[in-house]
């Protein structure tokens, strides 16, 4: 009985991970389990206060054997359950997911499935489950488009709307992107039931996986990963668009102060109105440190900052941010080579009044 609660104790301090003061971090899975590649990961809030994770996995990026997983931190416990498939295409490997619950109750799982060598040959598929993500609909085809891609889950517009980013990816080279590749939004009217896309948000070297917050009822927000290659680039930051009309047009991809190694970052808006980024803060193509920036004027200043993985030699990659209706931020990402999910759990105040000073 001693060894067996000293092994329960020796498990539990090796998956709880104090990062920094009131920064918890546990390994939700890692590659012992299912296939070893998982990446990148997507969580949602689901209406009775469980967590729910999907990513895809397989056993490499491009693999043919590539699927659709999801998993689920019931409410009141501290055990994930297993992976299981959600969404697998015969003969095709699927890419990039992201969950969400909808106003409505309904969960969407907006997926990649691709249809070549490299992603610029890649659609976006999604499902829908109204029991809480516990059975999902048959799939169906949102984009036909080659090339288009989906990372981020949608936001819900002041006028009810949701805005789905989504990006076209263009190229053949598995090392960088070109430099057309672009976001862009589509916007549902879940009383039609139709989508409409934007206009494409271009910059000069390319960007992708845009993140977006409405601040009033006209004026939005995106920050976006930069495009171009992997690998170092002094210069290399994330870009910025915004909308003045509500969402439906945006302005071209700017330059921004923050850092970025050519990864995604993530955005969302707090219920306090405070603005939360997560970000690689690194432009020498690494992904690490993991760092949360908050501004409390709408954008016009980042004072806090603060690094909430920094382990050398490892990655910190694709944060997935929400806010839980207990007020508790939430993060996941991945590390280990992309064979480990991570999920972070903090109060805001464990980032205001932290700066983080950089060489």
């Amino acid at each position: 009985m001693r060894i067996a609660t000293l092994i329960m104790v020796l498990m539990l301090a090796d998956s709880l991970v104090p990062a920094a003061d009131n920064v918890t971090i546990s390994r939700v899975v890692g590659p012992e389990v299912s296939r070893r590649y998982k990446h990148p990961a997507t969580i949602t809030e689901l209406d009775n206060g469980d967590l729910y994770i999907a990513y895809y996995g397989g056993d490499g990026e491009y693999e043919g054997d590539t699927a659709v997983y999801g998993m689920r931190l019931v409410k009141g416990t501290n055990e994930w359950t297993e992976p299981a498939i959600i969404a697998d295409t015969p003969n095709r490997s699927e890419g990039n997911a992201a969950v969400w619950q909808g106003p409505d109750g309904n969960v969407w799982l907006f997926y990649i499935t691709n249809y070549g060598p490299t992603w610029s040959s890649a659609r976006i598929k999604y499902k829908v489950s109204n029991d809480g993500a516990h059975t999902w609909s048959d799939s169906s085809m949102l984009s036909f488009e080659q090339g288009t891609m989906v990372r981020s889950a949608p936001i819900v517009l002041n006028d009810g709307n949701y805005l789905l980013p989504v990006y076209h990816e263009t190229g053949e080279d598995r090392e960088g992107t070109a430099s057309d590749t672009c976001s862009y939004f589509l916007r549902y009217d879940p009383h039609e039931k139709t989508w409409t896309p934007t206009n494409r948000i271009n910059s000069e070297i390319g960007n992708l996986q845009a993140s977006p917050v409405q601040i009033d009822d006209k004026y939005l927000i995106a920050y976006i990963r930069r495009g171009g290659r992997f690998g170092p680039k002094p210069d290399g930051v994330t870009y910025r668009s915004e909308s003045r009309d509500g969402g439906l047009t945006w302005s071209r991809g700017e330059r921004t102060s923050f850092r970025n190694p050519n990864s995604a970052v993530d955005f969302i808006k707090l219920r306090n109105g405070h603005l939360l980024l997560v970000f690689n803060d690194n432009n020498e193509g690494k992904r690490m440190p993991l760092t949360v920036a908050i501004s409390t004027d709408s954008d016009k200043s980042w004072p806090h900052r603060r690094d909430i993985y920094n382990k050398p030699g490892d990655t910190s990659a694709y944060p997935c941010a929400i806010q839980a209706k207990d007020g508790k931020l939430h993060i996941v990402f991945t590390s280990g080579r992309r064979t480990i999910i991570n999920h972070a759990v903090f109060e805001e105040s464990a980032i205001l009044g932290h700066t983080v000073e950089r060489d």
